[in-house]
């Protein structure tokens, strides 16, 4: 039944991030709902004969034979850029340390809407160093409170690490 409400809460997230009109969106979407079709019907594997249970473990645990993790530590991981008019793009850099012991790998950075796109560094970044992850939003079209997170996969422990931007979009002709 966790299982089960853990999927569900996935799907729900999925449906409100997908009024965004990103094919790759829609494509998880479909995946998700997949998923929880075969919990409800009592299959306990995923589409690619894996167990759901296992494809969570492998995307929480980091893998590290030694010991050594690598650690986000973020100078901040919520960025409120106030009010802007409809249109204006907002550029925001988030700047972390990697604090950990081991060569911090940041696999994917995705973000809840295509509007909002994320650029992060590609090579690893060594323990005591710093890296930035670039999150440029595009206001228009989205008028009003706007609320976007960023999801980070990485080498860390846990494995997924979220930003957020936030703000007020003034609509055109207001």
């Amino acid at each position: 039944m966790k299982m089960k409400n853990y999927f569900l809460g996935l799907l729900a997230m999925a449906f409100i991030v997908s009024s965004c009109s990103d094919s790759r969106m829609e494509q998880r979407v479909k995946s998700l709902e997949e998923r929880v079709a075969q919990l409800e019907k009592g299959n306990n594997t995923a589409s690619r004969g894996t167990s759901l249970e296992t494809n969570l473990v492998s995307e929480e645990t980091p893998s590290n034979p030694d010991g050594k993790v690598p650690e986000f530590k973020f100078e901040e991981t919520m960025y409120e850029f106030g009010t802007v008019n409809e249109g204006d793009m907002v550029n925001h850099t988030f700047t972390f340390t990697n604090s950990g012991e081991a060569p911090l790998i940041i696999k994917n950075a995705v973000a809840s809407c295509g509007c909002t796109v994320p650029n992060w560094p590609k090579e690893p970044i060594a323990p005591g160093e710093t890296g930035e992850i670039e999150v440029n939003f595009n206001s228009q079209g989205k008028p009003n409170q706007q609320t976007k997170t960023i999801t980070i996969t990485a080498n860390t422990e846990p494995t997924i690490t979220k930003l957020t931007i936030k703000g007020m979009v003034t609509p055109k002709g207001s």
